[in-house]
């Protein structure tokens, strides 16, 4: 046997590939021929096809046969640094997948000849076993002495077809039975992999096979929560995968977000821990501190937590979700090249601790030989500078999982002690007020009334465990901020509405600095925290300030969420999608809003923004899922008015739209009023996530007795011919908002044309007047304080006056036609001579000023925007100077 020199001391690195090439030495030629090359699937099949097969001694020959090839192949290329980690896994996982399909093929065809085909009760149709991959054989990541953790599952109960007849159950049971000793069985030529199937229900104790029927019954009474983490990976490698995995993913991931898992998976943890301790195994590089294991733990809870909401994050590989974990911003970018660090270092140790011998170990060595030799094939000068390297991972490992893990200390405080009622009463009013409540006594009063309430009283014992350590925690947090009684009386609105769910009470417990979120939120604002209480989902964006407050990338945020939608989905999951979208950036907008970040203009920008982006996928969804469409791409496009045109959204303000198209076919008509319709119903529709916008379509042609949706040259028609001048004022904030482009830029077109038409200014001065006065009497105010927006000299007048310059003098000044705001209008109305230049400036300030002013009003919960009228008398001075001008006294002046 003459190896080259340099694969030589490679293999020196393993003794059992050294007694591989000595008891066979023919293996050596098959080494060196393969040796430039990974050991694929397409070659491990055409060495089993060489072999024929006449009973299972001679299947066990064969693949124990491969797997010395593709072992001594695998460990050569490894240790003389031509595998990537990848490989090695992926060798390694493919091997397995070949030898379990090739035996499991020909032991039931063998089977079968014995005992007949088994075929389905219900179905009448030939059953297939099952075999579903677990662990790392299930993620694609085994290492070089794994076992295969292995679940047997058939479809259905039944029975066999031929002489010696059996139940499906009794014929499934042998088969898994015969395959697990193919695989297993210590013979002469050795094992292929050990066969762990202890993953089946009811573990050692249960039958060795479960039909689909009897799975499902076992996950919705029976499963647990470790068994979820154990099932994440589950992949099966024979047999009908859609049928198992449509009872796998409802029992592994939920439908909101879990927190629960965190418990869970920290138990599971605990468990493995003790035993560390109890066995001694301080060095196991797997289960110990820092180890391959809670790399594992930290990647799967998340993918427990979210998975059911986020459909990306059911992957099996765990540095496929680490990478997922790091582009939707849950872990650190550091964190995630630690991570990805500690175990690419850690599998390569594990790998070349199992070379050694082919033994499934996880043990640093003891010899001092193993350990030069380990450390040689580390690229370590010693054994001293591999432990350093290796405790440097696991210590960066173990941070990272005690950050994810960590439970705040369950030490009684004092607070604890007061909602506990371990006080007196004038004990907890003397603690209260020592924490900073002003109103110590209204307080006490409030907890006895919520501890003795029906609903805190019926809580389930474990979401009362919880209960009663989030308000300490709350009395805690609230105290910090001004108006600390409000604070807490919002934060304890929230926790009574979320009493019953469970997972919002396990992520305010588990993550405790999510209360000084909340509380910030809810000390800032009313209706900020009413907000939160209505969509409780929203707490999980409390988790990560920096993301909670980072501007939105509009077009990376299209791109996600056509993502998350897909491709042929139930409209309800899309409709639930789209509406935790809106509720998400909605809460991040409100969040930068409350920190002063964002401008007023600014706001409604990107309120704008986001109800844009929602109106063109909920466009493109309709339209995809319109049946009897006449053509491929709509000629359709939505129109925007009033705010959403104006781009002035705010937090609750509706969409005024109009739907139009360009289509000359016989169809389009009928098609595109379904579509119309089919989008207000995706709109307006309440589902469990709430409505996504409130719709108002009266300002379509002939309002609410016209047709749903116009074709272009009608809406041209009606508009030049038939349309009042208010409706002409509307155009004025009108804008092509989602659709085909086309549509939209023929839209544009007439809107330019319309309002750059010359007209009689009395008639239009009066038309304008009269609507301003209608308006005027709908909204009256005899409250003593000044509306920001319907009383003469507010927001209203100076909506008007934009709308009447342009209407007026566009046909001169081409630039008051385009849509840029009611700021930029007046300055282009000033630059042209129409206004003066002192007037709009005032102007322009006065409206900025009654806008925040209604903003600020709304976050404190006011139902009105009204001020004192001494507070903007200056600004009402300017607003109807400038009426005065253009139009004469204004209709009631509140100044006087």
């Amino acid at each position: 046997m003459d190896l080259a020199p340099d694969l030589a001391r490679a293999l020196a690195h393993s003794r059992y590939a050294q007694r591989l090439l000595a008891a066979e030495p023919r293996l050596a030629d098959a080494l060196a021929a393969g040796l430039n090359q990974p050991f694929g699937r397409e070659a491990m099949i055409a060495l089993l096809a060489e072999r024929k097969l006449a009973d299972e001694a001679s299947l066990k020959a064969a693949l124990r046969a491969l797997r010395k090839q593709v072992y001594l192949r695998l460990i050569a290329r490894d240790l003389l640094g031509l595998a990537s980690l990848e490989e090695v896994m992926s060798t390694v996982t493919t091997l397995a997948e070949v030898c379990i399909t090739h035996a499991a093929e020909h032991l039931d065809a063998w089977l079968a000849g014995i005992h007949g085909e088994p075929i389905g009760s219900e179905s009448g149709v030939r059953q297939t076993l099952i075999v579903v991959a677990m662990g790392k054989l299930g993620g694609g990541e085994l290492n070089v002495s794994s076992d295969v953790d292995l679940v047997y599952v058939y479809p259905e109960d039944g029975n066999t077809r031929g002489p010696r007849r059996v139940s499906n159950h009794e014929y499934f049971t042998r088969l898994g039975q015969k395959l697990s000793q193919a695989l297993s069985d210590l013979t002469p030529e050795g094992y292929v992999f050990r066969v762990d199937t202890r993953l089946r229900p009811w573990g050692e104790s249960g039958p060795l096979v479960t039909s689909l029927a009897a799975l499902e019954a076992y996950f919705l009474a029976h499963g647990r929560e470790w068994e979820r983490y154990a099932w994440l990976k589950a992949r099966p490698l024979t047999g009908d995968e859609t049928q198992l995995m449509a009872l796998v993913h409802p029992f592994v991931y939920r439908k909101y977000l879990d927190y629960d898992a965190i418990a869970a998976l920290r138990g599971l943890h605990a468990q493995i821990r003790r035993e560390v301790v109890r066995r001694d195994l301080a060095d196991n590089i797997k289960l110990g501190p820092g180890g391959i294991r809670e790399i594992e733990f930290v990647a799967q809870v998340f993918q427990l937590i979210r998975g059911g909401k986020d459909p990306l994050l059911k992957v099996r590989a765990t540095r496929t979700a680490l990478e997922l974990l790091r582009t939707r911003r849950l872990l650190p970018d550091e964190t995630v090249d630690d991570l990805q660090a500690a175990y690419a270092f850690l599998r390569r140790l594990e790998h070349r601790l199992q070379y050694l011998d082919d033994a499934q170990t996880h043990m640093l060595p003891a010899s001092e030989e193993d350990r030069q030799l380990i450390a040689e094939t580390m690229d370590c000068a010693d054994w001293a500078q591999l432990l350093t390297r290796l405790d440097a991972h696991r210590a960066r490992v173990e941070a990272c999982f005690q950050a994810v893990f960590a439970e705040e200390s369950r030490q009684a405080t004092q607070e604890a002690a007061l909602w506990a009622a371990e006080t007196t009463r004038d004990e907890a009013i003397a603690q209260l007020a020592e924490l900073g409540f002003k109103q110590p006594e209204a307080v006490w009063e409030a907890l006895q009334r919520l501890r003795s309430s029906a609903r805190y009283q019926s809580l389930p014992e474990a979401s009362r465990a919880r209960f009663d350590r989030l308000v300490p925690m709350m009395l805690r947090a609230a105290a910090g901020f001004p108006d600390p009684e409000a604070t807490l009386a919002r934060m304890l609105t929230l926790l009574e509405t979320i009493a019953r769910r469970r997972a919002y009470l396990a992520l305010l417990v588990e993550y405790p600095a999510s209360l000084t979120q909340l509380a910030r939120v809810c000390s800032a604002s009313p209706w900020a925290a009413d907000y939160l209480t209505r969509h409780p989902v929203l707490l999980d964006e409390l988790l990560d300030p920096a993301q909670l407050l980072e501007e939105p990338d509009w077009r990376a945020l299209a791109d996600a969420l056509r993502a998350e939608l897909g491709e042929g989905v139930d409209p309800e999951r899309q409709m639930d999608v789209l509406r935790h979208f809106k509720h998400a950036w909605t809460f991040r907008i409100l969040a930068r809003d409350l920190e002063g970040r964002l401008p007023i203009e600014k706001l409604a920008d990107e309120l704008t923004a986001l109800a844009d982006l929602l109106l063109a996928e909920v466009l493109r969804l309709c339209w995809l899922g319109l049946p009897r469409r006449h053509r491929e791409d709509a000629r359709f496009a939505i129109i925007g008015y009033g705010k959403l045109g104006g781009r002035e959204m705010g937090y609750a303000s509706d969409l005024d739209i109009v739907f139009l198209y360009d289509d000359p076919a016989q169809a389009a008509q009928e098609t595109y009023s379904r579509l119309a319709a089919r989008i207000n119903t995706w709109l307006t529709t309440l589902t469990p996530a709430g409505v996504l916008y409130e719709t108002d379509l009266r300002l379509r042609p002939d309002g609410a007795s016209g047709l749903l949706v116009s074709a272009i040259d009608a809406f041209r028609d009606y508009q030049e011919h038939h349309a009042w001048t208010w409706e002409h004022q509307a155009l004025t904030r009108a804008r092509y908002v989602a659709g085909d482009p086309a549509v939209g830029a023929r839209f544009e077109a007439i809107r330019r044309d319309i309002l750059c038409r010359r007209r009689d200014l009395a008639k239009l001065r009066e038309d304008v007047l009269a609507m301003r006065d209608k308006m005027l009497k709908a909204h009256p105010n005899d409250s003593g304080l000044f509306d920001l927006k319907h009383d003469p000299g507010g927001l209203i007048d100076v909506e008007f006056m934009v709308q009447f310059l342009i209407l007026a003098h566009a046909h001169r000044h081409g630039a008051l036609a385009d849509n840029v705001g009611n700021l930029a209008l007046l300055k282009r109305a000033a630059d042209a001579g129409l206004i003066a230049a002192d007037a709009a400036r005032q102007v322009q300030t006065a409206y900025r000023t009654y806008r925040r002013l209604q903003h600020n009003l709304r976050m404190k919960g006011a139902s009105r925007a009204r001020v004192p009228l001494a507070q903007v008398a200056e600004h009402v001075q300017a607003v109807t100077a400038l009426w005065r001008a253009l139009f004469g006294a204004p209709p009631a002046n509140p100044l006087k």
